[in-house]
């Protein structure tokens, strides 16, 4: 009996370290794996906020790479902070500081996420990505692929609003800026449910070149059991 008892008690601890995992995964991916669907929303542009975004796109296209300190706050309120790496077209990386187990890595078309308390990973393409707008080669709010769906102006500051056009699920990005001089430092991701993720950068470096290393997983598994030489 005790044997059949265990017998059937794993197939349920698997499921239930499965459902964990799958719960950590949403909260630790809110910045970027978000597929609620979100309405996109109408939105006017004043001639202030035209000109303001011909600002704002061209410093984002002329921002090729970026290293930063970063704190986020996830929807459960849970704090985490840590170094990222930006690098247009398409690479990121989120080293988040110990003891958190997780580790972010946006290379080659798709973004991955690695928990190695849990000895998970899971990728998701990078164009289904809130996130995938900043890391685009080229920002266009005029060429169509992205709809600015608010902006605001407060002292010192100016927040704007993005979705995919043809994907607006994916989520609201919501990218905040310091005036004088233009510089990114915050992003919001909004889903439909107002569940809501932040990421604030401090110690903002623009320019430089990274290791491509960063941008390349290598998952710590694929070398267990090789044999040594």
């Amino acid at each position: 009996m005790l044997r059949r008892g265990l017998a059937l008690a794993k197939p349920m601890l698997r499921c239930h370290i499965r459902g964990m995992f799958r719960r950590h995964l949403l909260l630790a991916l809110a910045p970027l794996l978000l597929t609620a669907q979100a309405p996109v929303g109408q939105f006017h542009a004043t001639p202030q906020d035209q000109a303001d975004l011909s600002r704002i796109e061209a410093y984002l296209n002329g921002v090729r790479t970026l290293k930063a300190h970063f704190l986020q706050v996830a929807p459960n309120g849970a704090i985490s902070q840590g170094t990222a790496w930006l690098e247009r077209p398409g690479r990121m990386r989120f080293q988040y500081d110990p003891p958190s187990p997780l580790l972010l890595v946006a290379g080659h078309g798709l973004v991955i996420f690695h928990d190695s308390q849990l000895g998970q990973t899971s990728n998701i393409p990078i164009g289904r990505t809130p996130l995938g707008i900043l890391l685009s080669d080229h920002l266009s709010f005029a060429g169509g692929g992205v709809t600015v769906t608010g902006m605001q102006h407060l002292p010192g500051q100016i927040q704007v609003s993005l979705v995919r056009t043809d994907s607006p699920g994916d989520g609201t990005l919501t990218l905040v800026f310091s005036d004088n001089p233009l510089t990114l430092r915050q992003w919001t991701v909004l889903d439909a449910q107002r569940q809501e993720t932040r990421v604030t950068l401090y110690d903002v470096q623009t320019g430089g070149t990274f290791d491509q290393d960063l941008f390349t997983f290598v998952d710590p598994h694929f070398f267990q059991g090789q044999p040594s030489r």
